[in-house]
């Protein structure tokens, strides 16, 4: 909208012809976000208390967790919120994969708030039955997926890169790109939810990776820097690192409520609809492989949970104390705020693999 505006004031004058700078739009999509986020943060965190949707622990996890029973959760709205109104601000609206990942993440927030809904307010400890939540997750990864075929002008739009090697490049039949993008936008919106169990664990490394992909994003949308760095031209990309800049700021102004000892809790609703934006950005700019690299500790939390529970099916014995990984931790000792920055820096050096993977090759 204020692109818009500003596009219509450049005719006249010539100072308002920079906002068609996609870089500009970036920072001041991130600032727009964090700014939001932080006037509305502590109204929204005022009335969940107020309402009482307050967050049910488990008993049978680490004891301090006790004490954060009763804790605002859902505040993953709050990010919502602020993502789609900067996005609709400061994005290209013409272009269509802007409304490809509103879609995206919207949809998967509308999944994740009936189960956060079901489980505060009705308290109903199932929330959303695991059928109807993995129901809809694939419905809207599949027209995601089909409508991303349908819609690709270019070879390159529906190719698979393997990160370091140039030359491996791997042409996906229609079945094998809609199959992709589903694995890749519901795997990576569950890893993300099932990492968000301690105070900042998920949101910082969600920060990092769209900083990261909204670099990525810049890149695949620009013909010369394509082509000179050797990665696939998606030609309207870059316009997808304004959405990645309104993440990255709404989610820091989140950190600042979410940081030990948190003041509200994230909830299904953020932490579904973040993992899937992750992953369909990811998609659009061909990097899936590079976000399994820079996700590893969303990939490794996600393994821990299935190795445990095969492991107790099939043997009847546990892996690991408690899954996923990050209370294994807490329960050989590790207090809360190590295993959060601990696992902070180790994806810090993840996502500096990932960019690394822009020039070698």
């Amino acid at each position: 909208m204020l692109l818009a505006l500003a596009q219509w004031l450049s005719q006249d004058v010539r100072f308002f012809s920079v906002f068609n700078y996609i870089t500009l739009r970036t920072v001041l999509a991130a600032m727009t976000s964090l700014v939001i986020s932080f006037m509305v943060g502590p109204a929204m965190i005022r009335k969940l208390t107020a309402y009482k949707i307050g967050q049910s622990v488990r008993t049978d996890g680490p004891q301090t967790h006790l004490v954060k029973a009763g804790t605002p959760t859902m505040g993953g709205a709050l990010i919502l919120t602020s993502v789609a109104i900067t996005t609709l601000l400061w994005g290209e609206l013409r272009n269509h994969y802007v409304w490809v990942v509103l879609f995206t993440t919207l949809g998967f927030g509308v999944i994740g708030w009936v189960d956060d809904y079901r489980k505060v307010v009705h308290r109903n400890p199932k929330g959303l039955s695991a059928k109807a939540k993995m129901f809809w997750q694939s419905v809207i990864a599949l027209i995601v997926g089909a409508y991303l075929w349908h819609t690709a002008t270019l070879p390159a739009e529906t190719e698979m890169i393997v990160p370091f090697m140039k030359l491996w490049v791997f042409p996906l039949s229609a079945a094998a790109f809609i199959a992709l993008a589903y694995f890749v936008i519901v795997g990576t919106s569950n890893a993300v939810n099932l990492t968000d169990g301690l105070d900042g664990l998920a949101i910082m490394p969600t920060v990092m990776v769209s900083g990261a992909l909204a670099i990525f994003s810049y890149v695949a949308g620009n013909a010369v820097f394509a082509k000179y760095l050797g990665i696939p031209y998606i030609p309207g990309a870059g316009e997808l690192a304004v959405f990645c800049g309104g993440i990255a700021g709404a989610g820091l102004a989140f950190l600042w409520f979410n940081a030990y000892p948190a003041e509200v809790f994230m909830g299904d609703v953020g932490a579904l609809a973040l993992g899937a934006a992750l992953g369909v950005v990811a998609m659009i700019v061909r990097q899936e492989l590079v976000l399994f690299i820079m996700g590893g500790v969303f990939v490794v939390e996600t393994l821990s949970v299935v190795i445990q529970v095969a492991s107790f099916k099939i043997t009847g014995k546990r892996v690991f104390r408690m899954a996923p990984l990050h209370h294994h931790y807490e329960l050989k000792g590790w207090k809360e705020t190590q295993v959060v920055v601990r696992f902070w820096i180790i994806t810090m050096l993840l996502v500096l693999l990932g960019l690394a993977t822009l020039k070698l090759r």
